[in-house]
Parts: structure tokens; sequence; C-alpha cells
């Protein structure tokens, strides 16, 4: 089964000195990539993406709407329907099907766009230490033993990781795109390197959760000095992509953040579009949700004010996942930076309205028990007839997400696409 929680699986994907690919993959992908191209000019698309430049510019003119099924497209798009036989063309299929999918079946605000992304083949190294992740099943579940065990004797341990870039096999599968697609679908160097330069998903696969949640009483120097070389790690990372030129313009149709799509006339910042792209430029994101169980005080103390660095140097950030941010809004809402915000459904959501007002993006993250497991349209409604009413007047988008099961039932997130576009012409 091909694992949906990988960005950019083709970037794995080595390319054989001795590739071919057959008549019927050629045909098959330029089939797809025909409709691509059809389905990105029409009208629609144009609407969208006005829509979500004002939206991220704060002068929404209505919610917007992103149904992603995450873990559920290998129900939407199971392994038996693919046909192409190499691992990068069968992600070049998937790519192509969830674009068509997306817009035939779920309907929500995503943008089709008439090119191929092709990323750079980007080799990410670890810590100077291995954590083995021991996976209960396909949708990502795990366990591991975390390799750090006591931060004074472990810390020295860490080393910076290695990046390297392979410039010759990624232009080679721009050939290889270009060669197929042609001016059909034209082919680009643009991808995405990373989620989140949160820190603390990776400081907890290193010591562990309840050892990092437990430091912070037993030995908060310890914690402030591991934070403190991830910090710099963290600059080190996104450093190394901008010196490399690795980055690109991140204001047009990009998934940005949690949920959201990046168009806004705010990026780039670098007075025109000539010259190499700069962390200034793009969309960041950043988030600690291996933290909720931390008070408010203690992620101002011990978490935020080493992210607080990382994600000035970008242009516009996101901010938050699955954790409760009306928690910790005060603090975060310090960097002058941060655009979107994550209102989870943990989180409280009058309270993030009356913080976020128009001068933020409210980024509400539904539910998703109640098109996962069954179809409860009562509590489908209920939920944003809720955030409707709570976040009236603010520059609100919802992202159905999370959704790492449809129970294989590929009309769902269709039918809350269809709910939710009732209850915002209700509310308008």
């Amino acid at each position: 089964m091909w694992n949906p929680h990988i960005i950019r699986e083709s970037m794995d994907c080595k390319i054989p000195a001795d590739i071919t690919v057959s008549d019927k993959e050629r045909e098959l992908l330029k089939g797809l990539a025909a409709r691509v191209r059809e389905i990105s000019e029409l009208p629609i698309m144009g609407e969208r993406k006005r829509l979500w430049r004002k939206h991220n510019d704060l002068d929404n003119e209505r919610p917007m709407l992103l149904a992603d099924p995450e873990g559920a497209w290998m129900e939407l798009i199971p392994d038996r329907e693919l046909e192409c036989e190499s691992p990068l063309l069968r992600w070049w299929e998937i790519t192509l099907k969830k674009s068509i999918f997306n817009y035939e079946k779920i309907g929500d605000d995503d943008v089709v766009e008439p090119w191929f992304d092709i990323p750079w083949d980007v080799t990410i190294g670890e810590y100077g230490v291995h954590v083995t992740k021991i996976y209960g099943d396909d949708r990502g579940s795990y366990t591991w033993k975390h390799p750090l065990n006591n931060l004074d004797e472990d810390l020295g341990k860490l080393k910076y990781r290695d990046l390297q870039v392979d410039r010759e096999l990624t232009r080679k599968k721009l050939g290889l795109a270009q060669d197929i697609f042609g001016d059909l679908l034209p082919a680009r160097i643009h991808g995405k390197y990373w989620w989140s330069v949160g820190m603390t998903a990776d400081i907890v696969h290193l010591v562990g959760l309840e050892d990092f949640m437990l430091y912070m009483y037993d030995d908060p120097d310890g914690v402030h000095r591991l934070m403190k070389w991830f910090r710099d790690e963290h600059l080190h990372f996104i450093n190394w992509f901008e010196q490399e030129g690795l980055l690109q313009d991140s204001h047009e149709n990009e998934y940005v953040g949690s949920g959201g799509i990046a168009f806004t006339s705010e990026l780039p910042r670098r007075g025109d579009s000539a010259g190499a792209v700069k962390l200034s430029d793009i969309w960041g994101h950043s988030e600690s949700q291996e933290t909720v169980g931390v008070s408010p005080d203690m992620f101002a103390e011990f978490i935020f004010p080493y992210q607080k660095p990382i994600i000035e140097k970008f242009g516009l950030a996101c901010y938050g996942c699955c954790e409760a941010i009306d928690q910790r809004m005060a603090t975060v809402l310090e960097v002058d930076n941060i655009r979107r915000l994550s209102v989870s459904p943990w989180a409280d959501e009058a309270k993030c309205a009356e913080l976020l007002g128009r001068n933020y993006v409210y980024s509400r993250k539904p539910n998703p028990a109640p098109i996962c497991v069954g179809f409860d349209e009562t509590a489908v409604r209920e939920s944003l007839e809720k955030t409707l009413t709570t976040a009236k007047g603010c520059n609100l988008e919802f992202n159905m997400k999370d959704t790492h099961t449809l129970q294989n039932d590929r009309t769902r997130p269709g039918r809350w696409v269809k709910i939710a576009r009732e209850l915002i012409d209700k509310h308008s």
C-alpha cells in the first residue's frame, strides 16, 4: 500500500539508467494530464484563486472550504486501480488522479493548475542517532524506543542533519516528465521539503514523550540546552535550502500550514519576482502538538522562545495543528508575521474568534469522526452551524482533514462539502 503521509513520495524514487515507459503507461499519463489541463482552464479555478488571495490578504468574501482525504486516499484511489508499474510513475499517476477526483467528486475550493511539479531530490539525514519505528499498520501508527535517555550525557551525540540535493536525478525526472507530458502539462521544478519546523515531534522521537514533559520539571536547564540546540539546527536546516537555491515562491497554489491554500498578494517580499527566492518570500509553518499536555506557562518558557526565531524567518506563517491553540494563542501572537491559526476540535471556538477577529485567518478543523465512522449528517450540520455562528465576521476557512478512513465510501468528502456550502449560503 502506498503511504499517504509521505509528502512527494516520488522524491524517494531513483530512476534506473535503463528506465522505459511503456506505451500503455505513456497513454494513461497523457490522458490524465489532458483531463487535469482541462480542469485547470475552467473559469471556476480563476475564481477560486481570487477568493483565496482575498482570504489570505484578510479580506475574505466567504468561508473557504477544503476537504483533504489524507489517510483515506488509499481507499479512494486504491492500489488495485493503479496501472503504472514503476514507483515513480505510479506516484505521478496518483498525483494526477487526486486532482481529478478532488474536482469531480469532492468539489471543495482546491485549485488545479496547468503544470506538473517535480521537487528537488533532497536527502535529509538523521540527528546523529537512529530512531527505529515499528509500524502497526499501513495507516501510520507506530511505536519506537527513544535513543536519548539522559540530557546531560546524551546531548553530545546529536549532530546536524546531513543535507544533500541530487540535481542530476532531479533534472532526469524533469526530463522524463517533459517527455511524457510535453506542452499538455508543462513540468517544472517546484517542491515542498518540510511540513513544520516546530521541532517538538523530532525531540519526542529522540527523548520520549513522557520523559520530555518530565524533564521540564526534573531538568529544566537540560531542556533549555536541548531546545537551543534544536533551534540552531533548524535554522541551519531552513537556511541551507535558501543558500542552495532550492526554494520556490509559495504565494500561489500550494498547501500551507495544516490547512489552506497559499494565494496571497503579500508575497514574495523581495521587491519583485526576480532573483533567488528567500525564506522571507515564502510561507512557513510551526506547531507543537506533542506539548499539549503542558501548561501555557511552560509552553511559553520551554517551547515557543525557540520556535519564534525560526518562524520569524518566513514572510508569512501558520501556527498550530491539533493542539488547543486558544490556551497558548497570547504567546503565539507575539510573532508579527503569523497569519493563519489552526482552530482544532479541542480549541475554544469563541475565544479564538475573539482573539483572531479580522486580523488573522481562522483555520477551523472540524472533528472528522462524523464522516469517518458512518456519516452523521446531524453532527456535521451542528458542527458547521456552531462555527459559522461563533466565527461570523472572521476570515474563516474550514479544513476537513485527519480523515484516515472513510470506510471505503467515496461519497463522504463530497457530501460534507455540499452541506458546508449550503450552510455557508444560509449564513451569508
